[in-house]
């Protein structure tokens, strides 16, 4: 005998339970309390001072150093060739002479 069951989705099945399971247990760390008992005690010191007057002349001597000052100011040129100048040159007359910075 056949079972024919009609199309209207999967069959659910109740689930299933597994053991509980218990892990090792845990314990905080004990509370420690402190209870303080204070004895109070008293210990006199006894500072005695002395003040000693002492009169001191002071003798200053006073020391001059006139100075004068001046002031020179300078002027420093530099030339600097980047390059040379493009100077047309005919194929057909001589280089001329170098001149000063290296311009033709």
């Amino acid at each position: 005998m056949s079972y024919h069951r009609p199309h209207c989705g999967p069959i659910m099945c109740p689930p299933k339970v597994a053991p509980t399971q218990y892990d090792p247990g845990t314990s905080d760390p004990a509370l420690n309390d402190v209870q303080t008992t204070v004895f109070p005690h008293v210990v006199q010191h006894v500072h005695p001072s002395h003040t000693t007057h002492v009169n001191k002349h002071m003798i200053t001597h006073q020391h001059y150093f006139p100075h004068t000052e001046s002031v020179v100011n300078e002027c420093c040129e530099q030339h600097v060739c980047c390059g040379t100048p493009h100077i047309p040159c005919c194929p057909t007359m001589p280089m001329p002479m170098p001149r000063p910075f290296g311009f033709y």
